[in-house]
């Protein structure tokens, strides 16, 4: 976004603010990836959640998938 803004009012600047996490959104693909990666998913979904995709990580590492 930032790039097109520059090409087309090159004298404009675009500045960026972050919402806080609490408001902000959150991929289900992106928190999935960084679970598989073995990243800390906490506070990012509900503790049932998490718990649910441990049960499927373990499954899945029993089956060898």
């Amino acid at each position: 976004m930032a790039l097109m803004n520059r090409r087309l009012s090159p004298q404009i600047e675009t500045v960026f603010m972050m919402a806080h996490e609490a408001y902000s959104f959150i991929s289900s693909r992106l928190v999935k990836e960084v679970f598989g990666l073995g990243g800390n998913i906490t506070g990012l979904v509900p503790p049932s959640v998490e718990s649910r995709l441990q049960a499927r990580l373990s499954k899945s590492k029993i089956k060898g998938v």
